[in-house]
Order: C-alpha cells, then structure tokens, then sequence
C-alpha cells in the first residue's frame, strides 16, 4: 500500500506540471497558477490536521520557525517550476526540479550535516552533465530552452531542497498535517501578495477554473497528504526510485497532449539524471543502514 501511495503522488505531481502547462500556456501568470495550486491544496490539508489534531504540536515555536522556512520552499518550488515550463517545456521543467536531491547535498556539505565523498561528488557532476545535455546550453538559440528556463527550473529544484530541510528539522516538533498547515499558509500568503490582484480575481468566473481546482486537489493537497502516507511504509531507497514516476508522468503529457518534443540528447541527459539521483538515494539509504 505504500507503494502505492508513493506512486499515485507522482503521478498526480507529473501530471499537476502539465495541467500547469495548459493553464500558463492559455496566459495566466505563473504566480496566480502556483497561488490557487497552494490556497486549493491548503483546504485539504486543514481537513487532514481536523482529522488528526493529536500531538499537532501548533504551540511551539520551532515548529513555526521551521514550518514557515519549509512554507518559503514549496512557494519557490511552485512558482519557479512553473515560469520554467513557461520558458521550456514540461519535460524539461520537471526533470531540472528533479536535481532537488543534489542541493540537498550541497546544503548539507556548508553545513557540515553530510560528509562530502568521491560517489557524491561524482554524481553532482553527472547531474551537471545531464542538465547541459538536457537544456542544451551550448546550442545558443537553438535549443527551445532560454537561460532564465533553465536558472527557473534549478531554482524550483533548490526551492524543494529548502522544504525538504524545513520539514526535515520541523518533524521532531510537531505533526505532520500541522506543518504542512503551516507551510501552506505561508505559501498563500507570500503569493497573494506577489501576484497580480486582477487576476486572482478573474480565475474565479474563468472557464478554466475547473482546471485551477484539478491542480489544486491532486497537485496540492491530495499528493502532499498521500505522499507522506505511502513514505511512512516505504524504504527510502524505494521511494527514490518511485519518484521518478513525477518527471516520467509530466514529459510524457507534454509530448502527448501538449506537442512538445524531446531531441535524443535531451532525452539522454534527461535519463542521465533521473538514473544519477535515482542510484544516489538508493545509495544514501545503504549508508545509513
């Protein structure tokens, strides 16, 4: 059952990065997409803490601290995922955001958390490689990829890196439905405020506002709250491997239903790095053990 849980999140976070597509590519801004992605997934997130409002841990403040530092990654992640499809596609778009382990280990390494090693290193730099096979910076103009898609992109992979730290440090604190309360209210907040009031305001009587709450129900809230059930009863080493499903998912959406296409270098780089972070969780959990 974690497994399958572990897997219908995936498929709901690749699939999210293609309605995003849909909605972006019909003109609306990015940062309204990633507030309603945010504010419709919060609704499901509050029902799950009603659900489950034992040892919430919703007094202290270092879950606050944390839960808000955790609130600052996901909004990044969202809105920077989202203008990088805008100026790539969403194959490439999910396939940046997917290096998030790496400036996981980088941030680990300035803060003396993990021990740098040869096999870390090594796969930092296969990542580096996939992502100029990927984007194709050395075809300048030629690619399809801009310079800001591709800085967006890794930017959106940094972002979760910062959520994956602020969940990380506020688990010994609180719930988790409470910090993901707490992550989201912030991501609501910090996005109402940078984006653009009239639309906001205009998805509400838009024909695309069935689409909005499709990306908010299972790209938001129902993902989150079925992610982190599946994980509790998978390995790590697993789910590592599950989660490639989510960049998978999202290409092939924007190859089927979106006519983008993939050149076979980009396809490579793109294998390059799902294989290097895939086999670099797996070995991340043989460590521990």
């Amino acid at each position: 059952m974690g497994i399958k849980l572990v897997a219908l999140a995936a498929l709901f976070w690749g699939i999210s990065g293609g309605i995003a597509g849909i909605l972006t590519g019909n003109g609306w801004d990015p940062l309204v997409v990633s507030f309603y992605r945010g504010a419709i997934g919060l609704v499901f997130i509050l029902g799950w803490l009603c659900l489950r409002p034992r040892y919430s841990g919703l007094r202290k403040s270092r879950l606050w601290f944390w839960g808000v530092l955790a609130g600052l990654g996901i909004a990044g992640n969202f809105a920077f995922y989202f203008y990088s499809i805008v100026e790539s596609s969403v194959a490439v778009a999910s396939t940046l955001m997917y290096c998030a382990p790496i400036f996981v280990y980088l941030l680990s390494f300035l803060l003396g958390i993990e021990r740098p090693t040869t096999v870390k290193y090594g796969a930092i730099l296969l990542v580096l490689l996939g992502v100029v096979l990927l984007t194709r910076v050395y075809d300048v103009g030629g690619s399809g990829v801009t310079l800001w898609g591709t800085a967006a992109g890794l930017l959106s992979g940094l972002s979760l890196a910062l959520f994956i730290f602020g969940f990380k440090y506020a688990v010994p604190h609180g719930s988790a439905p409470a910090i993901l309360t707490i992550a989201f209210v912030t991501l609501v907040t910090v996005l109402a405020i940078a984006s653009d009031a009239l639309q906001l305001g205009e998805v509400l009587t838009s024909s695309d506002g069935w689409l909005f709450a499709l990306l908010g129900t299972f790209g938001g809230g129902v993902a989150f709250v079925v992610y982190l059930t599946g994980l509790k009863r998978t390995p790590p080493a697993l789910a590592s491997i599950i989660a490639t499903i989510e960049p998978v998912s999202a290409a092939l959406f924007g190859v089927v239903l979106l006519g983008e296409s993939l050149r076979p270098i980009q396809i490579a780089g793109m294998g390059l790095i799902l294989f290097t972070v895939t086999a670099l969780g797996i070995y991340a959990s043989r460590s521990r053990h």
